[in-house]
């Protein structure tokens, strides 16, 4: 397996072999034992989600209220997403930052979350279906959002994409609202969940 950083400290690309025969493929998305030699620590699968998504649909900029926070390993099961892990951890030298990986189902290229950062993606193609793979339970007032489309991110989302987005992420507040509100992760608190789940 291949496993690049990603430019959000923490966060991680990793691109597994694929193995074909004439019945089709076989391949192995997440690896414990890669994963911690990479990450450095264990991920605790507490829940799976899985999502369907038609072409155009943008979810995010999600995130867990900090402690206890959220990490996730994301991968796409069928058809194509653009899917981007963003900084929000308060007092982290990158934040504001956000990397963007092309995730499909070809090629089960994953990325790999730490608590404390936000996570959006659009589907490129219908019928795009994410699974996740969360270190922690689904709490729904726990459950935070940030605008996709805030101008002080600026993700570089496709031009001319017809988008449907939820209510919840169409009024979800700018990055700069959420900081003056108190609402993002603090980085240290993130650091010290991740070493706890070690």
């Amino acid at each position: 397996m291949h496993v690049r950083e990603l430019a959000v400290p923490g966060s991680y690309e990793f691109t597994p072999e694929l193995f074909p025969d004439r019945r089709g493929v076989f391949v192995s998305p997440m690896q414990g034992p890669v994963f911690r030699s990479r990450v450095g620590h264990e991920f605790h699968v507490a829940q799976t989600n899985l999502s369907h998504s038609s072409r155009g649909v943008l979810r995010g900029i999600h995130f867990t209220t900090a402690p206890p926070g959220q990490a996730k390993y994301v991968y796409c099961a069928h058809g194509r997403a653009l899917d981007f892990v963003v900084d929000i951890r308060v007092g982290s030298p990158t934040f504001g930052t956000w990397d963007c990986v092309e995730l499909d189902a070809e090629s089960s290229r994953a990325v790999y979350l730490p608590i404390g950062v936000g996570h959006t993606f659009l589907a490129l193609e219908d019928d795009t279906t994410m699974s996740y793979l969360m270190s922690t339970s689904y709490v729904p007032e726990l459950e935070q959002s940030i605008d996709p489309f805030d101008p002080e991110l600026a993700l570089p989302w496709p031009k001319e994409t017809e988008f449907i987005v939820s209510d919840r992420d169409r009024a979800a507040m700018s990055l700069n609202e959420a900081l003056e509100r108190g609402l993002l992760p603090k980085y240290e608190d993130c650091v010290d969940q991740r070493q706890v789940n070690a």
